[in-house]
Protein backbone atom coordinates (compact mmCIF):
# COMPACT_ATOMS: atom_id res chain seq x y z
CA UNK A 1 0.00 0.00 0.00
CA UNK A 2 2.63 2.53 0.78
CA UNK A 3 4.71 1.76 -2.02
CA UNK A 4 1.65 2.25 -4.39
CA UNK A 5 0.88 5.58 -2.96
CA UNK A 6 4.48 6.71 -3.19
CA UNK A 7 4.62 5.27 -7.49
CA UNK A 8 1.72 7.94 -7.37
CA UNK A 9 3.00 11.22 -6.07
CA UNK A 10 6.18 10.42 -7.79
CA UNK A 11 3.99 10.57 -11.22
CA UNK A 12 2.35 13.70 -10.17
CA UNK A 13 5.35 15.35 -9.64
CA UNK A 14 6.30 13.93 -12.97
CA UNK A 15 3.88 15.69 -14.46
CA UNK A 16 4.58 18.58 -16.83
CA UNK A 17 3.79 21.56 -15.32
CA UNK A 18 1.24 22.94 -17.97
CA UNK A 19 -1.11 19.59 -16.79
CA UNK A 20 -0.78 20.83 -13.13
CA UNK A 21 -3.82 22.82 -11.72
CA UNK A 22 -2.31 25.22 -9.49
CA UNK A 23 -4.63 26.51 -6.40
CA UNK A 24 -5.45 29.84 -6.32
CA UNK A 25 -7.95 31.64 -3.65
CA UNK A 26 -11.00 32.78 -5.13
CA UNK A 27 -9.74 36.36 -3.60
CA UNK A 28 -6.34 36.36 -5.49
CA UNK A 29 -8.37 35.04 -8.87
CA UNK A 30 -10.51 38.12 -7.91
CA UNK A 31 -7.82 40.36 -8.17
CA UNK A 32 -5.89 38.86 -10.88
CA UNK A 33 -9.14 39.54 -13.07
CA UNK A 34 -9.96 42.96 -11.39
CA UNK A 35 -6.59 44.29 -12.24
CA UNK A 36 -6.60 43.27 -16.30
CA UNK A 37 -9.84 45.87 -16.50
CA UNK A 38 -8.32 49.04 -16.73
CA UNK A 39 -11.47 51.04 -16.40
CA UNK A 40 -12.21 49.29 -12.72
CA UNK A 41 -8.36 50.21 -11.59
CA UNK A 42 -8.85 53.83 -12.84
CA UNK A 43 -12.40 53.81 -10.58
CA UNK A 44 -10.64 52.63 -7.25
CA UNK A 45 -7.42 54.54 -7.74
CA UNK A 46 -9.66 57.74 -8.16
CA UNK A 47 -11.49 56.42 -5.45
CA UNK A 48 -8.38 56.23 -2.68
CA UNK A 49 -7.73 59.17 -3.78
CA UNK A 50 -10.67 61.19 -2.82
CA UNK A 51 -10.21 59.36 0.77
CA UNK A 52 -7.22 60.26 1.19
CA UNK A 53 -8.10 63.57 0.41
CA UNK A 54 -10.97 63.12 3.19
CA UNK A 55 -8.68 61.96 5.50
CA UNK A 56 -5.35 64.23 5.07
CA UNK A 57 -8.33 67.44 4.53
CA UNK A 58 -6.90 68.83 8.31
CA UNK A 59 -3.46 68.54 6.76
CA UNK A 60 -3.87 69.89 3.72
CA UNK A 61 -5.81 72.94 4.03
CA UNK A 62 -8.01 74.67 6.78
CA UNK A 63 -11.35 74.31 7.32
CA UNK A 64 -13.52 76.95 5.39
CA UNK A 65 -15.40 79.40 7.63
CA UNK A 66 -18.03 81.69 7.36
CA UNK A 67 -15.73 84.95 7.38
CA UNK A 68 -14.01 85.48 4.48
CA UNK A 69 -11.32 87.85 3.25
CA UNK A 70 -13.03 90.78 1.72
CA UNK A 71 -9.48 92.00 0.32
CA UNK A 72 -9.45 88.53 -1.85
CA UNK A 73 -12.98 88.24 -3.47
CA UNK A 74 -13.54 86.50 -6.46
CA UNK A 75 -10.00 85.74 -7.08
CA UNK A 76 -8.95 83.69 -9.66
CA UNK A 77 -6.48 80.52 -9.95
CA UNK A 78 -3.19 81.45 -8.67
CA UNK A 79 -0.47 80.15 -7.33
CA UNK A 80 -1.87 81.35 -3.81
CA UNK A 81 -5.46 80.32 -4.10
CA UNK A 82 -4.89 77.19 -6.68
CA UNK A 83 -9.14 77.17 -7.02
CA UNK A 84 -9.56 80.58 -6.72
CA UNK A 85 -11.77 82.62 -4.06
CA UNK A 86 -15.62 82.67 -4.01
CA UNK A 87 -17.83 86.18 -3.43
CA UNK A 88 -16.90 85.96 0.24
CA UNK A 89 -13.17 85.46 -0.33
CA UNK A 90 -13.05 81.89 1.03
CA UNK A 91 -10.35 79.40 -1.07
CA UNK A 92 -12.29 77.36 -3.01
CA UNK A 93 -9.71 74.88 -3.15
CA UNK A 94 -10.39 74.26 0.84
CA UNK A 95 -14.35 74.43 0.30
CA UNK A 96 -13.56 71.22 -2.42
CA UNK A 97 -11.23 69.12 -0.20
CA UNK A 98 -13.66 69.30 2.61
CA UNK A 99 -17.03 68.39 0.77
CA UNK A 100 -14.92 65.27 -0.20
CA UNK A 101 -15.75 63.96 2.80
CA UNK A 102 -19.45 65.16 2.68
CA UNK A 103 -19.43 62.93 -0.82
CA UNK A 104 -17.82 59.96 0.61
CA UNK A 105 -19.97 59.74 3.64
CA UNK A 106 -23.10 60.61 1.99
CA UNK A 107 -22.83 57.78 -0.87
CA UNK A 108 -21.37 55.23 1.68
CA UNK A 109 -24.10 55.85 4.19
CA UNK A 110 -26.93 55.52 1.51
CA UNK A 111 -25.90 52.45 0.31
CA UNK A 112 -25.16 51.18 3.48
CA UNK A 113 -28.80 51.90 4.11
CA UNK A 114 -30.02 50.60 0.51
CA UNK A 115 -28.58 46.61 1.55
CA UNK A 116 -29.54 46.64 5.43
CA UNK A 117 -33.12 47.37 3.59
CA UNK A 118 -33.29 45.76 0.25
CA UNK A 119 -30.73 42.43 0.57
CA UNK A 120 -33.69 41.46 2.93
CA UNK A 121 -36.50 41.78 0.95
CA UNK A 122 -35.01 40.34 -2.17
CA UNK A 123 -33.79 37.35 -0.20
CA UNK A 124 -37.12 36.82 1.27
CA UNK A 125 -38.87 36.95 -1.75
CA UNK A 126 -37.12 35.14 -4.17
CA UNK A 127 -36.58 32.12 -1.47
CA UNK A 128 -40.31 31.78 -0.08
CA UNK A 129 -42.06 32.95 -3.49
CA UNK A 130 -46.00 32.75 -3.32
CA UNK A 131 -47.41 35.59 -1.07
CA UNK A 132 -44.34 37.10 0.33
CA UNK A 133 -42.76 37.64 -2.65
CA UNK A 134 -46.17 39.49 -4.01
CA UNK A 135 -45.88 41.76 -1.08
CA UNK A 136 -42.16 42.02 -0.62
CA UNK A 137 -42.71 42.89 -4.85
CA UNK A 138 -45.48 45.05 -4.81
CA UNK A 139 -43.87 47.07 -2.11
CA UNK A 140 -40.86 47.87 -4.17
CA UNK A 141 -42.94 48.52 -7.34
CA UNK A 142 -44.75 51.53 -5.14
CA UNK A 143 -41.18 52.59 -4.42
CA UNK A 144 -40.14 52.33 -7.78
CA UNK A 145 -43.25 54.13 -8.70
CA UNK A 146 -43.00 57.15 -6.45
CA UNK A 147 -41.60 60.44 -7.98
CA UNK A 148 -38.20 60.23 -6.34
CA UNK A 149 -37.02 64.42 -6.42
CA UNK A 150 -39.77 65.86 -5.39
CA UNK A 151 -40.33 63.70 -2.53
CA UNK A 152 -36.96 63.65 -1.55
CA UNK A 153 -37.69 67.50 -1.77
CA UNK A 154 -40.70 67.39 0.52
CA UNK A 155 -38.77 64.50 3.39
CA UNK A 156 -35.39 66.84 3.15
CA UNK A 157 -37.55 69.88 4.13
CA UNK A 158 -39.63 68.30 6.97
CA UNK A 159 -37.04 66.36 8.30
CA UNK A 160 -34.24 68.99 8.59
CA UNK A 161 -31.37 69.40 5.96
CA UNK A 162 -28.29 67.33 8.11
CA UNK A 163 -25.81 65.09 6.00
CA UNK A 164 -27.58 62.35 8.30
CA UNK A 165 -30.40 63.51 7.29
CA UNK A 166 -29.97 63.91 3.34
CA UNK A 167 -28.23 60.06 3.37
CA UNK A 168 -30.86 58.53 5.24
CA UNK A 169 -33.66 59.69 2.60
CA UNK A 170 -31.37 58.95 -0.55
CA UNK A 171 -30.74 55.30 0.86
CA UNK A 172 -34.46 55.07 1.94
CA UNK A 173 -35.34 55.64 -2.36
CA UNK A 174 -32.28 53.45 -3.26
CA UNK A 175 -33.12 49.66 -2.02
CA UNK A 176 -35.36 48.58 -4.85
CA UNK A 177 -32.65 48.73 -7.27
CA UNK A 178 -30.82 46.31 -4.46
CA UNK A 179 -33.99 44.11 -3.55
CA UNK A 180 -34.95 43.56 -7.26
CA UNK A 181 -31.25 42.48 -8.01
CA UNK A 182 -31.10 39.78 -4.89
CA UNK A 183 -34.25 38.45 -5.62
CA UNK A 184 -33.56 37.52 -9.48
CA UNK A 185 -30.00 35.64 -7.53
CA UNK A 186 -32.00 34.32 -4.81
CA UNK A 187 -34.49 33.10 -7.74
CA UNK A 188 -31.89 31.47 -9.88
CA UNK A 189 -29.76 30.17 -6.38
CA UNK A 190 -32.43 28.70 -4.82
CA UNK A 191 -32.93 25.98 -7.90
CA UNK A 192 -29.17 24.89 -7.50
CA UNK A 193 -27.88 21.46 -6.28
CA UNK A 194 -25.88 22.41 -3.19
CA UNK A 195 -29.44 23.80 -1.77
CA UNK A 196 -31.35 20.90 -2.42
CA UNK A 197 -28.50 18.74 -0.27
CA UNK A 198 -28.76 21.46 2.41
CA UNK A 199 -32.31 20.99 2.70
CA UNK A 200 -31.96 17.43 2.78
CA UNK A 201 -29.53 16.74 5.31
CA UNK A 202 -31.83 18.95 7.46
CA UNK A 203 -29.94 22.39 7.59
CA UNK A 204 -31.79 25.59 8.79
CA UNK A 205 -33.60 27.47 6.12
CA UNK A 206 -31.90 30.89 8.55
CA UNK A 207 -28.40 29.59 7.38
CA UNK A 208 -29.20 28.22 3.90
CA UNK A 209 -30.48 31.58 3.18
CA UNK A 210 -27.49 33.88 4.53
CA UNK A 211 -24.57 31.51 4.50
CA UNK A 212 -25.75 29.65 0.99
CA UNK A 213 -27.97 31.96 -0.77
CA UNK A 214 -26.37 35.74 -0.05
CA UNK A 215 -22.83 34.93 -0.10
CA UNK A 216 -23.52 33.50 -3.75
CA UNK A 217 -25.96 36.41 -4.50
CA UNK A 218 -23.22 39.03 -2.76
CA UNK A 219 -21.35 39.93 -6.25
CA UNK A 220 -24.11 41.77 -8.14
CA UNK A 221 -25.28 43.09 -4.80
CA UNK A 222 -21.87 44.88 -4.79
CA UNK A 223 -21.71 46.24 -7.89
CA UNK A 224 -25.38 47.63 -7.43
CA UNK A 225 -23.85 49.35 -4.13
CA UNK A 226 -20.91 51.24 -6.21
CA UNK A 227 -23.65 52.22 -8.67
CA UNK A 228 -25.62 53.56 -6.05
CA UNK A 229 -22.89 55.36 -4.35
CA UNK A 230 -22.41 57.52 -7.33
CA UNK A 231 -25.96 58.15 -7.43
CA UNK A 232 -26.32 59.24 -4.09
CA UNK A 233 -23.34 61.51 -4.79
CA UNK A 234 -25.25 63.29 -7.44
CA UNK A 235 -28.54 63.23 -5.33
CA UNK A 236 -26.78 64.99 -2.57
CA UNK A 237 -25.28 67.43 -4.68
CA UNK A 238 -28.49 68.18 -6.28
CA UNK A 239 -30.43 68.97 -2.85
CA UNK A 240 -27.31 71.12 -1.65
CA UNK A 241 -27.44 73.00 -4.73
CA UNK A 242 -31.20 74.11 -4.30
CA UNK A 243 -31.13 74.90 -0.87
CA UNK A 244 -31.72 71.61 0.96
CA UNK A 245 -28.58 70.91 2.36
CA UNK A 246 -26.42 71.27 5.31
CA UNK A 247 -25.04 75.29 5.83
CA UNK A 248 -23.09 74.20 8.44
CA UNK A 249 -20.84 71.49 6.29
CA UNK A 250 -19.18 72.37 2.68
CA UNK A 251 -20.71 70.05 0.16
CA UNK A 252 -19.86 70.51 -3.20
CA UNK A 253 -23.52 71.15 -4.47
CA UNK A 254 -23.47 74.08 -1.97
CA UNK A 255 -20.73 75.58 -3.28
CA UNK A 256 -22.76 75.88 -6.54
CA UNK A 257 -25.32 76.75 -4.80
CA UNK A 258 -23.61 79.98 -3.14
CA UNK A 259 -22.03 80.70 -6.37
CA UNK A 260 -25.80 80.62 -8.33
CA UNK A 261 -27.23 82.59 -6.04
CA UNK A 262 -24.94 85.64 -5.75
CA UNK A 263 -24.61 85.49 -9.33
CA UNK A 264 -21.40 85.66 -10.07
CA UNK A 265 -21.14 82.08 -11.18
CA UNK A 266 -21.08 83.75 -15.27
CA UNK A 267 -17.77 85.83 -14.69
CA UNK A 268 -15.86 83.46 -12.00
CA UNK A 269 -15.72 80.25 -13.91
CA UNK A 270 -13.63 78.44 -11.63
CA UNK A 271 -16.13 78.58 -8.80
CA UNK A 272 -18.68 76.08 -11.20
CA UNK A 273 -15.48 74.30 -12.90
CA UNK A 274 -14.05 73.10 -9.54
CA UNK A 275 -16.84 71.60 -7.38
CA UNK A 276 -18.11 69.73 -10.73
CA UNK A 277 -14.75 68.34 -11.77
CA UNK A 278 -15.06 67.28 -8.56
CA UNK A 279 -18.56 65.33 -8.35
CA UNK A 280 -17.46 64.16 -12.32
CA UNK A 281 -14.47 62.22 -10.92
CA UNK A 282 -16.04 60.68 -7.89
CA UNK A 283 -19.08 59.16 -9.97
CA UNK A 284 -17.34 58.01 -12.57
CA UNK A 285 -14.99 56.19 -10.21
CA UNK A 286 -17.22 54.67 -8.55
CA UNK A 287 -19.26 53.78 -11.38
CA UNK A 288 -15.73 52.28 -12.99
CA UNK A 289 -15.32 50.15 -9.96
CA UNK A 290 -18.48 48.84 -10.21
CA UNK A 291 -17.87 47.57 -14.12
CA UNK A 292 -14.34 46.21 -12.93
CA UNK A 293 -15.79 44.44 -9.70
CA UNK A 294 -18.76 42.78 -12.13
CA UNK A 295 -16.52 41.74 -15.00
CA UNK A 296 -13.97 40.13 -12.43
CA UNK A 297 -16.57 38.52 -10.82
CA UNK A 298 -18.40 36.97 -13.88
CA UNK A 299 -16.93 34.64 -15.75
CA UNK A 300 -18.57 35.00 -18.97
CA UNK A 301 -17.41 38.60 -19.03
CA UNK A 302 -13.91 38.15 -17.99
CA UNK A 303 -11.23 38.92 -20.74
CA UNK A 304 -9.04 36.23 -21.15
Amino acid sequence: MEKTTLMKEKAHESLPFSVQQPKTSPLRDFIRHFRRNRLGVIGLCGILGMVLLAIAAPLICERPTGYGDVTNMLQPPSSQYWFGTDSVGLSIFDQVIWGTRVSLFVGLTSAAISVLIGVPIGLLSGYYGGRVSNICMAITDIFLTLPVLPLMIIMAAVLGTGISNIAMIIGLFSWPQIARVTRAETLSIREKQYIEAARAIGTKESKIIFRHVLLNAFPPILVNMTLIMGTAVLSEAGLSFLGLGDPMSWSWGTILQNAHSTGVIIHAWWLALFPSLAIVILVLSFNFLGIGINEALNPRLRKR
